[in-house]
């Protein structure tokens, strides 16, 4: 009696400890060595990252500041306000970006929209259209925009569409350039806006916002564009990353934005000042990152506060 006792208090209480290993307390120490393998391994992972980050841009740092003679200097930094040829290729690569970033706005946002709100099955066709551009190399996509140029240079002149032909080459402001980076920007533009649109009940949104007297194209901007302000930045963040390190294209057509300039700069024997704008460039990457992410933690979090 006593033993049925004991067993169904021990069924209905806590669960009866293993004997296996040590008794009763082998359950808790292969729980707590499962959990501190998880995190060793975990802490592993992290710490191979960040040698494989942290080492090579260690050693750009490092780089910029060493100077043999008078070892430790920061010569390379204040150079970089006085070095020939600096502000007007960034410039060129933020008006680039900053084009790139509106015509991909365009171009994505009311094709997603149209897409969720009137025929789904046509994601599939806009999905594979822009995903185009991966499949072609980005030399195979230069020398396709070169022989273009050739063409039109050899066929336009004698027509009025051939002043329109030089100023799209204008050197102050490529709009061919501007163009293939455009094409370049689809396929992740397209993903980052597909995804947060995808996130929304946007027929819900429209329909609430409809009932409330708003028209449909009222309700489409004041209603479903702010809540895809999130997915927007990263797409604007995505396309100021692809133009500001795009090298290929630009120095092919004979352009010479930031990246370009960083290569040229390099070459000329200038490798510490070019260096020190490329490291100044990623912190500065890095912090508008953070910046993003931590606006968009915070719009994240708020509804979950109120």
């Amino acid at each position: 009696m006593a033993g049925v006792t004991a067993s169904a208090l021990t069924t209905e209480g806590r669960p009866a400890p293993s004997t296996a290993n040590g008794g009763g307390s082998a359950g808790p120490r292969g729980v707590l060595g499962a959990l501190g393998r998880i995190r060793w391994g975990r802490g592993t992972v992290l710490l191979v990252s960040a040698l494989y980050f942290m080492v090579p841009i260690g050693a750009t740092l490092w780089f910029t500041v060493d100077n043999s003679p008078q070892g430790f200097s920061l010569d390379a930094y204040r150079q970089i306000f006085t070095v020939p040829g600096l502000w007007p290729a960034l410039q060129l690569s933020l008006l680039l970006a900053a084009g790139t970033i509106v015509l991909v706005y365009l171009l994505l946002i009311p094709t997603v929209v149209a897409v969720r709100l009137g025929s789904p099955k046509l994601r599939t066709v806009v999905e594979l259209t822009c995903t185009l551009p991966l499949v072609v190399p980005t030399i195979a996509l230069t020398a396709g925009i070169s022989d273009v140029l050739r063409w039109c240079n050899d066929n336009l002149a004698p027509t009025p569409f051939y002043a329109t032909f030089l100023y799209a080459q204008n050197a102050n402001f490529p709009v061919v350039l501007l163009l293939a980076y455009v094409v370049m920007a689809l396929p992740l533009a397209f993903r980052t806006l597909d995804a947060g649109m995808r996130t929304l009940d946007v027929r819900t949104l429209l329909e609430a916002a409809q009932n409330n007297g708003a028209g449909r194209a009222r309700a489409i901007v004041t209603v479903i564009l702010p809540n895809l302000r999130s997915a927007m930045l990263n797409t604007a963040f995505i396309t100021l990353a692809l133009v500001l390190g795009e090298f290929t294209v630009a120095s092919i057509l004979g352009y010479v934005p930031f990246a370009v300039w960083i290569v040229n700069g390099n070459s000329a024997g200038q490798g510490p000042v070019t260096v020190a704008v490329s490291v100044v460039s990623l912190l500065l990457t890095w912090l508008l990152l953070f910046v993003l992410s931590l606006g968009g933690d915070r719009r994240n979090s708020a509804p979950a506060q109120q």
